[in-house]
C-alpha cells in the first residue's frame, strides 16, 4: 500500500509500522529455499500444515476475538475482523507452486512480498506525486515496487519479456487492488502471466 504523506509524526509512526509487518515478509525467502532444497512435494506439505495452523488462530482472533499481544499489534485496521494477508498468502504461495514452473513460482512470490514491500516503503517515505483516481497510490511507490520485481525476475528467469510481464503486473495488481487482498492476487496473477509469456512465445519466433 502507499499512504499519503501528512504530518511528520504520523508519517514516521505509519513508516516504523509498516516496516515491522514487511519483516514478516521475510519469510517468503524460507519458502522458496525450502522450495529448492526439499522439493514442490515437501513445501507444499509444510506449506498445507502451515495454513492450517494459522487458519484455526485466525478463527480464535475473528470469531472470539483471541488476542496474540505481539502479533496482534501487526494487523492493520481492515484486518480486526477478517483473514489477515499471511493467510491469502500462503493460499497464492500453495497455488503457485502447485501449478507454474518452479522458477516462475519463485519469482511471483519474491515479487509478492519485496514487490509489495517496497511499494509500501517507499511510498510512505518518499511519496509526493499521487496517481489521479487512486487513493494513496504513489508514482514512487509504484516506481520502486517495478525496478525491485524486475531485479527479482532477473534472479530467476533470463526471458526478459518474461521478467517485464511479471513485474509490470505484479507492479499493477499491488496499485489497483483494493477489495481484493493482493498477497494473494500477485502470485497468481504474475505466475498466470508469465506462464501463458513462458508457453505462447516458442509459437511467436
Amino acid at each position: 500500500m502507499h499512504v499519503r504523506k501528512g504530518d511528520k509524526a504520523l508519517l514516521s509512526g505509519d513508516l516504523i509500522h509498516e516496516l515491522k509487518r514487511k519483516v514478516i515478509h521475510l519469510t517468503s525467502i524460507a519458502i522458496v529455499l525450502c522450495y529448492y532444497a526439499f522439493g514442490q512435494q515437501a513445501i507444499l506439505l509444510l506449506l498445507t500444515v502451515y495454513l492450517i495452523a494459522i487458519l484455526e488462530i485466525e478463527y480464535f482472533r475473528i470469531e472470539w476475538g483471541k488476542k496474540l499481544p505481539i502479533v496482534h499489534s501487526l494487523f492493520r485496521e481492515k484486518e480486526a475482523d477478517r483473514l489477515g494477508g499471511h493467510v491469502f498468502f500462503t493460499m497464492g504461495c500453495i497455488i503457485a507452486i502447485s501449478i507454474f514452473p518452479e522458477k516462475i513460482a519463485s519469482a511471483a512470490i519474491l515479487m509478492t512480498t519485496f514487490g509489495d514491500a517496497s511499494a509500501a516503503i517507499f511510498g510512505k517515505a518518499f511519496g509526493k506525486t499521487w496517481i489521479p483516481g487512486l487513493k494513496d497510490r504513489a508514482v514512487e511507490g509504484c516506481a520502486a515496487e517495478f525496478i525491485v520485481d524486475v531485479a527479482i525476475g532477473a534472479i530467476f528467469l533470463s526471458n526478459w519479456l518474461l521478467i517485464l510481464v511479471m513485474a509490470g503486473t505484479a507492479t499493477v495488481v499491488e496499485t489497483l487492488a483494493n477489495k481484493m487482498d493482493d498477497n494473494l492476487l500477485i502470485p497468481l496473477f504474475s505466475g498466470f502471466n508469465g506462464y501463458l509469456i513462458f508457453l505462447i512465445q516458442p509459437y511467436l519466433s
